[in-house]
């Protein structure tokens, strides 16, 4: 068997590598990196460091960054745009121009993946964490806008990212900062919240395009655990809505995974419920060190599905 990266997507603390870190990196392997606000101070700085997180790794690793327009937005003016919001984008046009130009700046940097879109559906009660990141509350229009941005995004050989699945729109809370339950019955959340995600599942680009899967709990799946960590979800995902595309856990270090464990324990059932990755994003060394003495190597089926997904990326470089 091929030896795997590490089944994670790591951080990191500053603008540049520190020895410590490269050091861990090398040794590790994980299989990329997400970069935040605190990591993006100019184009040239990114550049280097970028090249610097793929040096350790020895190979062109997958580099991540969270870059939807509005209040999620690392890279900022006055080096980058300041871009509306995914409501503000009334027609696919607008949604189309925001991705394209997106896009451009992530390619200048050599970054290649962008957790975009998000692919919630709006609700009476969407919790502001949400709010205007989401489209609309109509989930044919919801997939309708996130497949042109995802189209944008591949045509320039950016990796997108349909999230969270199978749905964050009903979660009353912040999971950052505490587990959401969802009571909504089955029948009405395939009718509304997971009808994006099941569409995208079904479309042609859908291999090559991530989803990350969101920490809550929906009791009419699986009332004890959160998406992330629940066999039973995992497999209703996979299978019942035919989401079969490289799946990653949102980040571990957020407060609804405290009752899982600690953060090796996160990682570790996160990857036994069925992502085919984790992520870590709070860019801490030593939590890092904890975690990467559990992370097993990528499977083959995973790793599959991560070589399937940078067709579009391969070809865009080669046109």
């Amino acid at each position: 068997m091929t030896h795997h990266p590490a089944a994670i997507i790591l951080s990191v603390e500053g603008t540049v590598l520190s020895d410590a870190e490269k050091r861990l990196f090398a040794s590790t392997n994980p299989l990329g990196f997400i970069l935040f606000q605190r990591n993006c101070d100019n184009p040239e700085q990114i550049i280097t460091l970028n090249h610097d997180l793929r040096d350790c790794v020895g190979w062109e690793c997958p580099i991540l960054i969270d870059q939807e327009g509005g209040r999620v937005q690392r890279l900022k003016p006055p080096y980058w745009h300041q871009h509306m919001p995914a409501q503000s984008c009334h027609t696919n046009d607008d949604v189309a121009c925001v991705a394209s130009h997106i896009a451009n700046d992530l390619a200048a940097l050599n970054i290649d993946v962008n957790c975009a879109p998000v692919m919630d559906v709006l609700c009476e009660g969407t919790h502001d964490v949400i709010g205007d990141r989401a489209f609309s509350d109509n989930p044919q229009e919801v997939f309708d806008k996130a497949l042109v941005a995802a189209q944008a995004y591949l045509k320039q050989g950016i990796t997108p990212f349909a999230k969270h699945i199978p749905g964050h729109g009903r979660a009353m809370s912040d999971s950052h900062l505490e587990l959401p339950v969802v009571d909504t019955p089955l029948e009405e959340l395939e009718r509304s919240d997971f009808e994006p995600f099941i569409h995208m599942a079904r479309h042609i680009i859908a291999p090559q395009v991530w989803g990350m899967v969101a920490h809550v709990v929906y009791s009419a799946i699986d009332s004890g655990n959160p998406a992330t960590v629940s066999k039973t979800v995992m497999n209703y995902i996979r299978k019942d809505m035919g989401c079969d595309q490289f799946l990653l856990a949102d980040d571990i270090s957020m407060k609804a995974l405290d009752i899982v464990g600690n953060l090796g324990d996160r990682a570790v059932k996160t990857l036994e419920a069925g992502c085919d990755a984790t992520l870590y994003c709070a860019g801490i060394l030593t939590e890092m060190e904890e975690i990467m003495a559990d992370v097993p190597a990528m499977t083959d089926t995973a790793y599959d599905r991560y070589e399937r997904s940078r067709i579009s990326r391969r070809s865009a470089k080669e046109n």
